[in-house]
């Protein structure tokens, strides 16, 4: 399984010299399984990259939405693929009892947002709520569920072959409770991180941050590291940074992280901050991701 992020930011785009070693793209994390099969997470704008890095050639992709707020669909109106006759494109979401996931994206890709409507777009598309059971796509077994964020939110698990990759981008694991003195249960997203092999997470806040922040559905950064020390994740990508964020902000973050995750007993180098266009490919052992780029 191979991995890359195309979008690492939350909350709103932040292109800028200030922010240009990070990335300023909202949240997009492609995957492609042993078989070949090609995902997307989330379709924020870094999602236009891909679809960009994509050829023009009759295509399957499966999208996989955690939610709806903007920055993790406004790239959809600007990918590529959608435009092509001959993509297949899925795109898989939570479901909600307000209205359909086509409904409900259909808001944004409609008047006066967009200059199109999603029953225009010419590529074969389908809408499907996510299983609360696993399922398969490819060579890969997928698991969704809910975590602590505001609207209808999930984590995602992706399971090919001895590999998987743990993806819960806008996440409060502990709303504001000591995380090191809850149970398991009572941790949001545990269970889908578990022992992954690589585990990419919500990491919005500094320390100093997020009090003004409780219940916002977004991590702290000590809350993020403990997470991923409970979750016993193989290595650990700190992802959705706040657009406030400049890269030096981003470096002295990624340094407190590491002297935290040594703190907890972690092995050097375990865990890290997102860098847009990072690569990783994940081997069969649980536990030796190792970055490509």
């Amino acid at each position: 399984m191979k991995v890359k992020l195309w979008g690492t930011r939350g909350s709103i785009r932040s292109p800028g010299p200030e922010t240009i070693r990070y990335g300023g793209n909202t949240s997009c994390v492609g995957v492609t399984l042993s078989d070949g099969s090609l995902l997307a997470l989330d379709a924020g704008s870094g999602i236009r990259s891909l679809g960009l890095a994509l050829a023009a050639e009759p295509a399957r992709l499966h999208i996989l939405l955690t939610h709806l707020h903007l920055d993790h669909i406004q790239g959809l109106v600007f990918f590529a693929p959608a435009f092509r006759p001959q993509t297949e494109i899925v795109i898989w979401g939570p479901s909600s009892p307000e209205a359909s996931l086509r409904d409900r994206i259909a808001r944004y890709i409609s008047a006066p947002l967009s200059p199109v409507e999603v029953r225009e777009l010419p590529c074969d598309v389908s809408f499907r709520h996510c299983p609360q059971t696993e399922w398969e796509i490819g060579s890969a077994r997928i698991r969704a569920a809910s975590v602590a964020h505001r609207g209808p939110t999930l984590g995602f698990r992706i399971d090919d072959g001895d590999s998987s990759l743990a993806y819960i981008p806008d996440h409060e694991p502990a709303l504001g409770a000591d995380i090191d003195a809850l149970e398991e249960d009572w941790i949001s997203g545990l269970g889908l991180a578990r022992d992954a092999s690589l585990l990419i997470c919500d990491g919005q806040y500094s320390d100093a941050e997020y009090p003004d922040h409780v219940g916002w559905g977004h991590s702290s950064l000590s809350h993020a590291v403990s997470f991923a020390r409970r979750a016993r994740a193989g290595r650990t990508v700190l992802f959705h940074h706040d657009p406030m964020h400049s890269d030096a902000q981003l470096d002295r973050l990624g340094e407190e992280a590491a002297a935290r995750w040594r703190s907890l007993g972690g092995a050097e180098g375990g865990i890290e901050l997102a860098i847009e266009r990072s690569e990783y490919e994940l081997p069969a052992r649980v536990g030796s991701a190792v970055p490509a780029s």
